[in-house]
């Protein structure tokens, strides 16, 4: 349960913060102490989120924020550093599957180059971008949320995986590299999880009863099931833990 200060005084990015995997972070995160930026594109829900997080102070802002544009991510984590001095989390959420979904042969060069830049190119651009913030003070966590899927196949899904193959290998990357600098690099890799990503394939009966199936804990993950993995490496607790993926899917992949 929440304690209230394990990432007390942290500044935290988190993209796709508004719903879903996000949404459950960006909460979990202000519970235990963090001010985060909730980046997002939906108006809407974000700016409801931020209102209703702030109800005490100013603990969040919402800020429209397309992750496959460079210059928004410089703009931002300029914004962040102007105003609190420091960046120490960056949570690359923000995903899409959709069009990724399709199988070898019906996937097309423009829905592989949609999904990579969502699932891959942006977590290389949030990575990239906070590096120099980081190594202002001292040191950071970058959380890159990947997939089961970017780990082992399935019978669709040909760019989905491989976009989010190639987030998991860009973090061993980046650990490395950057592990002189104490900036810790991770990836997470959930399991079949309710969100509003998932909302039209959950809702069919004959997908949900396979894969709660496929699901050794019999149940399909949360969003607050993922968020305290994802708080796990963003505090100190994890200060010896880089480069690795961290596998929450309810023993699926166990099998």
């Amino acid at each position: 349960m929440p304690t209230g200060n394990r990432i007390e005084g942290k500044i935290a990015i988190v993209t796709g913060g508004a719903s879903g995997i996000g949404e459950a972070t960006t909460r979990l995160f202000v519970s235990e102490g963090a001010k985060v930026v909730i980046a997002d594109i939906d108006d809407e829900k974000g700016n409801a989120l931020e209102a209703e997080l702030n109800h005490d102070g100013e603990v969040a802002r919402y800020r429209q924020f397309d992750v496959t544009q460079e210059n928004r991510w410089i703009e931002v984590v300029g914004e962040v550093m102007d105003t609190w001095g420091r960046l120490d989390v960056v949570v690359n959420n923000a995903g899409m599957s959709g069009v990724g979904r399709a199988r070898v042969e019906e996937t097309t060069v423009e829905n592989w180059d949609a999904v990579f830049a969502v699932n891959s190119t942006a977590v290389m651009l949030g990575t990239k971008t906070a590096i120099p913030a980081m190594r202002k003070n001292g040191g950071g966590s970058v959380v890159n949320v990947s997939s089961i899927f970017g780990i082992v196949g399935s019978p669709a899904g040909a760019a989905y995986h491989a976009s989010k193959g190639a987030a998991r290998t860009f973090s061993k990357a980046a650990a490395v590299q950057y592990a002189p600098d104490n900036i810790r690099v991770n990836s997470v890799h959930p399991g079949f999880t309710d969100t509003p990503m998932t909302l039209d394939i959950h809702s069919q009966k004959e997908i949900r009863d396979a894969r709660e199936k496929m699901t050794p804990l019999g149940r399909l993950g949360l969003p607050d099931d993922i968020a305290y993995g994802i708080l796990y490496l963003a505090c100190d607790e994890s200060s010896w833990v880089t480069g690795i993926e961290l596998v929450i899917d309810g023993g699926e992949i166990a099998w």
